[in-house]
């Protein structure tokens, strides 16, 4: 096991006790304790195509913060304990890295049922202006943006925000040095000596409008295996350096509180860069290193989204995302994200946050179309839920979509990948006990119950002898004291 992490951790944390203690001297201090309760039933997420691949069991999540202040320095904690009787997902932002890893029986990526973790440890600075929503952060911290498919995990980063009424900002660079679990001892290979660089600026030129602009760029340093070495499990498979730029409208799209009749989303991204990809020669059961290759990336995405809301309850509408695909040995137009996504948002125009691509499916906006068609209901503060229908397409039917919640391989020639039907309900309880400065940091109210599932129907670019369908379905019970 490689400790180096854990000690850095250790160090880090130490400090970070000794400014929280000081932060929350004679202003006050904020304290408490999350608890998730967490069901999950999955069938099949191979579509029948190996062993395994089911998840059946319940899973209990605690999560205790603090979280202190003084003049303008603030300090948060939030560590984390998991036990189950089975893989369960009980952290939203940890499933598609762990759960892509978790069939590859790889001994450093393997999670276990029951494991520790520190989700947050940062310390905050507010006074470099006189801007109330200004602020500068270093630690590991949750870096997020509303639609989810840019940014939306908890990373080691410095960055610095700016939020007022009618601009908003945020710089910032982050690079993942450990996942700060007992049970996941080494980062995945895609994380590995990669630097995050980012920003992104939007203004509201009228009321509830907004357009901006986001930048974000990677530089990946690692080593590629060298010829005539076996290839691992966690060798890193690509390098070098991409950057993306999107240009982006939003009318209250992400707003559950939106008063405008219509909401509206728009963003086009595009991707440029240059990168190395590894070259493998199977022998035997191994993969032995061949060579490498150098590639030329110019790829593009759009992602659409239009709702109405009827009355203060019923709300329907549709959404369309489509990324570029295909290339050849010099050069790729398949998009990729940026590796710090969920794609979990409220697009619903609910206080449930729900994947963009489908709660089974979970795709990855990487050669991949998709049509969405939806409806939401929301009953004061007390209910609300969301009925989701997915349509899915490969754009280049000779290449692979990325990462998603379905590990069978695809067929050549055929495009159609299937269609996911999701629903969402959830019973709020109580309000009230959480106080204000915290509400960036937790994203749901005190007490709730909420079923989130989907059932996907797979197309024709999956295998004949592959399952009908396949499910995975959740229920949460979450109360924060």
């Amino acid at each position: 096991m490689n400790k180096t992490p854990w000690i850095k951790a250790g160090l880090g944390l130490s400090l970070l006790a000794a400014s929280i203690a000081h932060a929350a001297e004679p202003d006050g201090k904020n304290f408490g304790l999350d608890v998730k309760i967490t069901a999950q039933s999955e069938d099949d997420r191979d579509l029948g195509t190996r062993d395994g691949g089911d998840v059946n069991g319940i899973g209990l999540d605690l999560r205790p913060w603090v979280y202190g202040e003084r003049g303008q320095w603030s300090a948060f904690a939030m560590g984390q304990a998991v036990t189950a009787t089975d893989i369960v997902e009980t952290d939203t932002l940890e499933s598609s890295d762990i759960e892509a890893d978790a069939g590859q029986r790889n001994n450093g990526r393997e999670p276990d049922k029951s494991y520790l973790a520190m989700r947050e440890f940062w310390v905050d600075y507010g006074g470099l202006t006189a801007y109330p929503g200004e602020h500068l952060r270093f630690g590991r911290q949750r870096v997020r943006s509303e639609e989810g498919t840019w940014w939306d995990t908890n990373i080691e980063a410095l960055r610095w925000s700016f939020d007022t009424t009618l601009l908003r900002a945020h710089a910032g660079v982050a690079e993942r040095f450990s996942e700060y679990r007992t049970d996941i001892d080494e980062l995945a290979p895609e994380d590995e000596d990669r630097q995050h660089f980012f920003g992104d600026i939007s203004t509201q030129w009228r009321p509830g409008h907004w357009v901006g602009a986001k930048l974000h760029h990677s530089r990946d340093d690692g080593d590629l295996p060298n010829v005539g070495e076996e290839v691992d499990e966690l060798d890193k498979r690509t390098t070098g350096d991409l950057t993306w730029l999107g240009l982006e409208a939003d009318g209250g799209f992400f707003d559950r509180r939106s008063t405008l009749p219509l909401n509206y989303w728009a963003q086009a991204t595009w991707l440029t860069g240059d990168v190395d990809e590894l070259q493998q020669t199977p022998v035997g059961n191994q993969n032995i290193a061949s060579g490498k290759r150098n590639v030329d990336v110019d790829a593009w995405a759009v992602d659409l989204g239009l709702r109405w809301n009827i009355d203060d309850q019923w709300k329907v509408g549709g959404a369309y995302a489509r990324s570029s695909g295909g290339g050849d040995n010099d050069s790729s137009e398949q998009f990729r994200q940026t590796g710090l996504e969920s794609n979990r948002s409220n697009f619903t125009g609910t206080e449930s946050r729900m994947h963009r691509f489908g709660e089974a499916f979970r795709g990855e906006l990487s050669n991949l179309q998709v049509a969405t068609a939806f409806t939401s209901w929301q009953m004061g503060e007390d209910y609300d839920a969301s009925v989701v229908y997915h349509r899915f397409w490969r754009v280049d039917d000779n290449q692979d979509v990325g990462q998603s919640g379905i590990i069978a391989p695809l067929e050549d020639g055929e495009k159609d990948i299937g269609q996911e039907m999701d629903l969402v309900v959830t019973r709020y309880f109580k309000q009230g006990l959480l106080p204000a400065s915290m509400a960036e940091h937790l994203d749901e109210r005190s007490a709730l119950v909420r079923f989130r599932g989907g059932v996907f129907k797979p197309g024709d670019a999956y295998a004949s002898g592959t399952d009908s369908v396949m499910h995975r379905a959740f229920v949460d019970f979450i109360w924060r004291f």
